[in-house]
């Protein structure tokens, strides 16, 4: 009755507590360990299962413990909080954590590989550069603005904003050699940004399901990689709805007595997988309102004449997520229309969002 079925870990930078539990579900490991300690302690114990708060480095642990020969499952903070009895400390925590791994409805987090971490590393490096880029774009038509120079909208016009300041003879010599100095600046980010996007572009031509994905009107070459590395294994949700749901694209449901309340989208999931997949949606309807989208769907057209714009691409982006599902559970291709068509529930709920 002594041996351990199962041990909750919560996990920090230098202390692990854990939790651990006999097959009475009596608690019989309760102990704070530092970071060499807690590997040892590993090392020598019999195989188990562990659970641990999908987090930062989880996914490492995971890796570093299943090669130990234990089973480890991650568990979405939000679906362990509730299990937490009362107050917030490390040892309630790997308590709730032992105890939301038992329940059979449980939903686990798939461990990703070291591969699919730097992947995911590229991605996060991709977007710190356009955000670094857009900053400093930003700043030089701010500084710009105050001697009376302006540049169109969009990121081809701020070099010859540049060249503009520094040959500008009513521009202190001052301001010229420090627009000089933003200029070297934007041009280092820009060269970074194409060399980054150009790794990411090799990964997805490499990638069999990402070239399928990208064929979805709306999705191209960067949404369809985040769709690969970002979403678990599409074979856990059995709809496309619940993959939409968790992406947090589905309205937030708030009924009672048999009266169905329906609010704005839960915003649940990874936001820059949302946030890519609504882009998409965006531009997809730019080209539709402007009379050069081929072979609309006539499901889209009727809503755009009855719902504001960007509700309209919320709804759509909730549908390209379904369809993406699809074609990652069952390998097809991407067949337009044919595969764009749903039943018209699906339509009515799709245009609630």
């Amino acid at each position: 009755m002594d041996q351990i079925i199962r041990i909750g870990m919560d996990t920090s930078k230098h202390v692990f507590q854990l939790h651990g539990v006999n097959a009475a579900e009596q608690p019989i490991l309760r102990k704070k360990m530092r970071r060499k300690e807690m590997v040892d302690f590993f090392a020598n114990c019999p195989p188990t299962v562990i659970a641990i708060e999908a987090c930062g480095a989880s996914h490492h642990w995971a890796r570093l413990l299943t090669g130990l020969g234990h089973e480890v499952k991650l568990i979405a903070p939000q679906l362990a909080k509730p299990y937490v009895k009362r107050g917030k400390n490390d040892a309630a925590d790997a308590e709730a954590l032992c105890e939301a791994m038992s329940r059979p409805t449980m939903r686990f987090v798939p461990v990703k590989s070291a591969d699919q971490q730097a992947a995911l590393m590229l991605v996060g490096m991709r977007e710190r550069a356009v955000a670094a880029q857009t900053q400093l774009a930003n700043t030089i038509r701010g500084y710009a603005a105050e001697f009376g120079l302006t540049a169109a909208k969009g990121m081809s016009h701020i070099p010859l904003l540049l060249e503009r300041t520094m040959i500008d003879e009513s521009v202190p010599a001052v301001a010229r050699e420090l627009f000089t100095s933003l200029a070297e600046e934007f041009a280092q980010l820009g060269d970074r940004l194409k060399e980054v996007e150009a790794k990411l572009m090799a990964w997805y031509r490499n990638n069999e399901c990402c070239r399928r994905l990208a064929k979805i009107p709306g999705v191209g070459p960067i949404g369809a990689v985040l769709l690969a590395m970002k979403a678990p294994a599409p074979e856990q949700f059995t709809s496309g709805r619940q993959f939409a749901a968790w992406m947090g694209l589905t309205p937030r449901d708030h009924s009672t007595a048999g009266k169905v309340r329906l609010g704005v989208i839960t915003r649940a999931g990874d936001e820059t997988l949302r946030k890519t997949l609504v882009v998409g949606a965006t531009s997809r309807l730019q080209q539709v309102r402007a009379g050069r989208g081929k072979s609309t769907s006539p499901w889209l057209i009727e809503l755009l004449k009855r719902k504001p714009p960007k509700l309209v691409a919320v709804a759509l982006a909730n549908k390209i997520a379904r369809i993406a599902w699809k074609i990652m559970v069952t390998g097809e291709d991407y067949k337009g229309n044919a595969r764009d068509r749903l039943w018209p529930a699906q339509h009515r709920e799709i245009s609630q969002v």
